[in-house]
């Protein structure tokens, strides 16, 4: 088993990394703002889901496959690049209804969970970043590896979901904000848009 010293090292570590923006934390962001707060937790947990399979990913040595093979990396990489891309221009070409009362939400959470898990899964920065930084609070000599991996694998992911509500309550409200403002409604799809598309180029353009 992991001993406490480690175990507490690394969740203080985990802390400080999930409450510093990166993708994940502004896709949550953008969904919050664009189709409310339930939306945003929904793709944080999205977010989440894909981080269980990462997670199970570096246990059975996939991430390894995909560390060891730059054309796998390239093809995961660019799959996801291309998705959060189509993501953003669907969302700029969007336009807002001229009903402000009678508007819904434009992506249900349901769909917003599916599409952060193919986010976060098709991302093989995660994959590598798993590989890289779990082992680090791993001892072999306490035995027991793959429980251990679990153990910080699964405190990971419940850190990053604590994170991402946070984030996605907080960008919830000013969504609400924006919704009952048409002055600058009209422009929240191509700010969300455009997020999503600069996301997708980060990606794609990210090195091994």
């Amino acid at each position: 088993m992991i001993d406490p010293a480690t175990l507490v090292t690394y969740i203080a570590v985990v802390f400080g990394f999930v409450f510093i923006p990166g993708p994940a934390t502004l896709l949550t962001v953008a969904r919050a703002t664009s189709s409310g707060t339930k939306v945003g937790i929904a793709t944080g947990a999205g977010v989440a889901a894909g981080d269980v399979i990462h997670t199970v990913m570096a246990i059975v040595g996939i991430s390894a496959i995909i560390a060891a093979s730059a054309m796998l990396f390239s093809i995961v990489k660019y799959i996801g690049a291309a998705y959060l891309v189509y993501l953003g221009i669907r969302a700029i070409l969007e336009k807002a209804p001229a009903d402000l009362a009678g508007r819904t939400l434009p992506i249900s959470a349901g769909r917003a969970f599916r599409q952060a898990i193919l986010t976060e899964v098709f991302n093989p920065k995660t994959a590598l970043f798993f590989l890289a930084f779990l082992p680090q609070f791993v001892h072999p000599q306490a035995g027991f590896v793959v429980l251990q991996l679990m153990t910080l694998g699964i405190i990971f992911v419940l850190l990053g979901l604590f994170s991402t509500v946070v984030f996605a309550v907080s960008a919830g409200g000013l969504g609400s904000f924006l919704r009952r403002n048409p002055a600058v409604l009209k422009w929240q799809g191509k700010v969300v848009g455009g997020i999503y598309c600069a996301l997708g180029i980060r990606l794609a353009l990210q090195q091994r």
